[in-house]
Formats: C-alpha cells, structure tokens, sequence
C-alpha cells in the first residue's frame, strides 16, 4: 500500500517538528517555507559575521525536546549542543537586583537577603507549583477535539489547578508579600505576550519550570535546534522545499484539495499541517468562503499577544554582564497598561530585555566582539503606531535608556553591525498577524477547546502546528502542539505510536 502523505506549510519549530515525527514513522512528508532558511521565528539573522535568534533565546524544559528526537529514535545531543545557564538571568529594579538561580537553596538565600522573611514563601512557591505543573502539563499535552475531552479523568483532577478567576499577580500574593517581588516572577509572562495582571494564574507555573528544571543556551543560538531539526528531516526522507512560497489553500467542500505555490504549482496530500502564524494562514491564504468559523469578524474580536520591538547589535567589545538580563521600567505598571491596555506607545521608562549571548557562546560573534540582543514589549499593531515614522526616534530613545540603566554605557560607540523589527516588520515580512510576535493571547476564553484545534475543525484533512493552536506559544508547548497533530494523524490512519511518556521525577536542585 502506497504511504499516506503530509503537506507541511511552513518550516517553523512546529512544522519541523510534525515533519520528523512523520517521516520517522513512514509517512511521505514534503514541507514548503517561503525563507531561503528554516526556523521562522526561531531562525538565525546573519550580519557581518554575527549570529542572532529571530526570536526565542530561552530554552527551558529541555527534556521536551529531547523527546521531539527520541520519538523516531534520535538524539538530540547529536543535532545540536545545549549548556545549561547560571545564573538563570538577571531582573533588575530601579533600586534592586537579583541574579536568578537554578539552586534552590541559593535562590531562598538570596531572596531572604533583599526581602528577609520572604523565604517560606519561596518554598510554598516551588512545592505548589511543583504540584500544579504535575497535575496541569499531562493535560496540556493531549488534543481537544470535543468538548467531551474536558471530561478525561486527568483534566477533571487538574480542575482546581487553573486556579480559575485569579491572575498570576495574584495567584504570587499567595506566596509573596511585596509587590515588588511578586513581579520578579512576573516576566515569564512575556512569552505569553500578556500583562501578568490579565495572565491566568494556571500560568505561574512557569517560574516554577525555570527555578525547577533550568535554562539552557544552544551553541550557535537556539536557532540551532531548528538547524538540528532540519539535518533529522533531512535523514529522515522529508522533501524539504526553502524558498517556496505557499500563495493559496485550496478546499472544496470542507476538505483541503491542494496547496499552490506562488510559481502557480499545485501540490497535494492525504493530509495537510499549517505551520505558518494561524490568523495570517486564515486571512491569507484561504478563501473567506471556504470558512465556516473563522470568518474576518471572528479575528476582530479575538485577542491578540503585545508585539516586540527588535534591536539586534553586533559590537565591537565583549560586556562583562549575564547571558539574560531584565530591566523593569520604574512605573512597571504604567508600562505593561500602555502596552495591553491604551495600546500607547512608552517612550523614556521602558521595560527591556538583553540577551548577552557571546558570554557563553563564543561562535556568535568575531574573536573579541558580541552579539547584544535587545528586546522591547510594545502594543500590537491595533494599537496603529506609525512605526515607519516612529522606528529610529523610539531606537534612540531606547539605547538612551541602555547605556544610562545598564553598563552598556558606551553602546553606541561599539556598534558594528544592526537590525532593526518593528511589529510593521513582524506582520509584513514575518507574516505574523497584527505583528503579534506571541500569537493568539492566552486568556481561558483561548485555551485548550477554545483554541484553534490540532485536528482543525474547518477542514476534515487539516491539522495545525505552532503556537496559534493549542497548547499555545513558547517553544516547548510548539514542539507538543506538532506532536499531538502527529499523533492526531497516525491515529486517523492507524498507525501504532506511544503516547507522551512521564514527566521528569526529580528536579534539578533535588
């Protein structure tokens, strides 16, 4: 019997992902990304010999992708180098600063030293969270195709466990005091795209997999896992298609017939996986008319992750400061109101983020040079900001900002090589709807059943694969979303596969 077929739309982490996992258990798998190199928004940038992530520069629950390889009998260790981080980062406040830690016992030291007292609290964190990401994650790694899925016996045990009603905020203010540190266990909810006063409080598991299980670098930048994805597929009999450009979705009835390039070749399969950001694969490259759901109303009144504004710098020095580095703006609040809710630009006290890579990772950059990554939460593109007017005062504004807050103080002056992404750039080049670098938000009126499907419920032979769809953004729960589509389709046709296995027993401080 000839092999079942898989169309992949797009070579981003989800895509390549959905793409080996087939390959490796015999289907014909044939992936079409528009860029000349895989990975989208975990692709490399190359600039005058300098390296950067596109996007994510944290690696936390590595041990999901090594599970990516083991399910077709690879090893990750063989694709890719990853180096475990200490300390975690740095999160830096107008009049503090704390140096993140993997120990756990250091991380309660520390924290008794600027809030004395605050140490029960740190271990109520980390046993209850502990507990929460037991109960929550098994759930998170299955599909929710019916709405009777929310009658599994693991999800009715997980129930008490989305902490339903309270945000992150809150959900810390059961552990911690001070405001103010509440929030040194706010920003995880950046990859989330969201503001931790509107975050679900489900997601305060997230510092707990960090300070639980650590952060990891991957030599060359975590694009390399992309890289090491594509060498498997590679091996593995994918037909891996670069610089081909999807143009159109082609349905009739409510199946998918074919997919044309913009060559005008028309391509089809048994099955088909969109890889490329949901809202824009919706609204660009099928036909209102063949959506029953997801119609241009239905995107009007979603809600939608914030954007981030990129400088990429390649320096002529090499800064004596960690690997991630946080700095929250003074008016914290204020800040993240602007950017969730007045959908205003911030200009003078921002919160930022700086990824100082070539500390660990000396392949980055030219012998005696760096990579400075900087990264800046600003309103999605609803919020209409003119940013061809805006980008090089706001770029000034914020490396004014950098070298008066950090000890960068003589940025400008190394400045070798640079690269500028607006949320302009993210929706109109990266095809990322609304420029909205985190996708579809993540509140529960968006989560699970809520969320666009694996098995996506417009067309009976489409699954979909990133973080547009369950489990949601972040580049472990990507790499779960493809293998639940995988699995989703070697059930459909019968094929034999083993089901998640069981979540590490011991953390890394234990």
């Amino acid at each position: 019997m000839a092999r079942k077929s898989i169309i992949v739309v797009g070579a981003g982490p989800g895509g390549l992902t959905s793409a080996m996992i087939l390959a490796g258990r015999g289907f014909d798998v044939t992936v079409f990304e528009k860029e000349k190199v895989v990975g989208g928004r975990n692709a490399p940038i190359k600039l005058d010999g300098f390296t950067f992530d596109t996007g994510p520069t944290f690696l936390m629950m590595n041990f999901t992708l090594r599970e990516m390889f083991e399910e077709v009998g690879l090893k990750a260790e063989d694709y890719m180098t990853a180096k475990k981080l200490e300390p975690m980062y740095r999160l830096k406040f107008s009049d503090f600063e704390v140096f993140s830690t993997g120990s756990r016992e250091e991380m309660r030291r520390r924290l008794e030293e600027l809030f004395p007292g605050s140490g029960p609290g740190y271990d109520r964190f980390m046993k209850a969270e502990q507990k929460r990401f037991e109960m929550m994650f098994p759930c998170l790694q299955k599909a929710y195709s019916s709405l009777l899925d929310f009658l599994s016996p693991p999800f009715i045990k997980a129930i008490p466990y989305f902490s339903l009603g309270k945000s992150m905020f809150q959900q810390l203010g059961e552990y911690f005091s001070q405001d103010v540190l509440k929030l040194s266990f706010t920003f995880q909810s950046k990859y989330l795209g969201m503001s931790a006063w509107e975050c679900p409080a489900a997601f305060t598991m997230v510092p707990f997999i960090e300070h639980g299980f650590g952060i990891y670098h991957v030599i060359g930048g975590l694009n390399a896992i992309s890289l090491g994805m594509e060498k498997a597929c590679g091996e593995l009999g994918v037909n891996l298609r670069k610089s081909t450009p999807v143009k159109k979705i082609h349905v009739e009835g409510r199946s998918i017939t074919a997919v044309e390039l913009e060559n005008g070749e028309r391509c089809t399969a048994d099955d088909y996986i969109i890889n490329a950001d949901f809202s824009y694969a919706m609204n660009r490259l099928c036909d209102e008319a063949d959506l029953r759901k997801y119609k241009k109303q239905k995107f009007e009144r979603m809600n939608y992750s914030c954007s981030i504004f990129m400088i990429y710098l390649g320096v002529n020095k090499i800064y004596d400061i960690p690997h991630h580095n946080v700095f929250f703006a003074e008016d914290y609040k204020t800040n993240v109101e602007d950017i969730f809710t007045n959908f205003k630009m911030t200009t003078g006290d921002n919160s930022f983020y700086i990824q100082n890579a070539s500390v660990t990772d000396s392949t980055l950059a030219p012998e005696g040079k760096s990579t400075i990554y900087l990264l800046v939460p600003v309103p999605n593109n609803r919020a209409g900001i003119d940013w061809a007017a805006e980008k090089e005062r706001f770029r000034d504004n914020i490396l004014d900002q950098v070298e008066a807050r950090t000890e960068l103080t003589d940025l400008r002056q190394n400045i070798e090589a640079e690269k500028i992404t607006t949320p302009d750039d993210w929706e109109n080049e990266y095809n990322v709807y609304l420029g909205a670098t985190f996708n579809i938000g993540h509140n529960l009126r968006q989560m699970l059943y809520f969320r666009p499907r694996n098995r996506f419920e417009e067309f009976s032979n489409c699954y979909l694969a990133g973080g547009g769809t369950h489990p949601g953004s972040g580049l472990p729960t990507i790499y779960e979303s493809a293998r639940i589509s995988a699995n989703l389709i070697c059930k459909k046709h019968g094929i034999a596969f083993n089901p998640p296995g069981p979540l590490p027993t011991k953390t890394t401080f234990e």
